[in-house]
């Protein structure tokens, strides 16, 4: 692998679809018995479905998360990009980092990605927004950088070990050159 790139988080990231994440699954587990405080089920969207509701009601059911995607799918028309996103995957892009829009994922697929992209795990980095993506991100040995669009603030971000933390995209692109994405395209 040779290519120099970034791993971009989609959810919390660049959209501001996390706590649409959060009502869709309220939602899903009311249809079906359920229930779970949205503070809880906040903290932990990004982990995968399987995952939160293992966490949530102790067990994985396919019929909740099928009733989360229905739920899901009716707000999206409220899902909006956050400001200054495609400007930030522009100047990314622009500046020769490969781009590839991923989750917060398990290591192999992150692995995958960077295989399938072409990209060296020591040229690459990735960019979410919740611990989760930091958890992803370590597990598969590439730093993370983080904004704080996802609803985890910059302690609980840099206690995942995160390289460094923006606001949102537009911070992260005001401080571009300076900043581990930008450290990495310019070398």
């Amino acid at each position: 692998m040779t290519g120099t790139g970034a791993l971009v988080d989609v959810d919390g990231t660049l959209v501001d679809s996390n706590y649409h994440h959060t009502i869709a699954w309220s939602r899903a587990l009311r249809d079906h018995g359920c229930n779970a405080r949205l503070a809880a089920i906040h903290r932990l969207v990004g982990m995968g479905s399987s995952q939160l509701l293992e966490t949530l009601i102790g067990r994985s059911d396919d019929k909740i998360a099928e009733s989360w995607r229905t739920h899901f799918d009716e707000l999206l028309p409220e899902v909006l990009v956050l400001d200054r996103a495609a400007e930030l995957l522009r100047s990314m892009h622009d500046r020769g980092l490969t781009v590839v829009l991923a989750t917060s994922s398990p290591e192999d697929l992150l692995d995958v990605s960077l295989a399938k992209a072409d990209l060296a795990r020591d040229r690459t980095v990735v960019l979410g927004d919740s611990v989760w993506d930091a958890k992803a991100s370590a597990r598969a040995r590439l730093p993370c950088v983080a904004l704080e669009t996802g609803g985890f603030s910059r302690p609980e971000l840099e206690s995942e070990g995160v390289v460094a933390v923006y606001r949102d995209p537009g911070d992260l692109l005001d401080q571009f050159d300076d900043s581990p994405i930008g450290k990495l395209a310019g070398s």
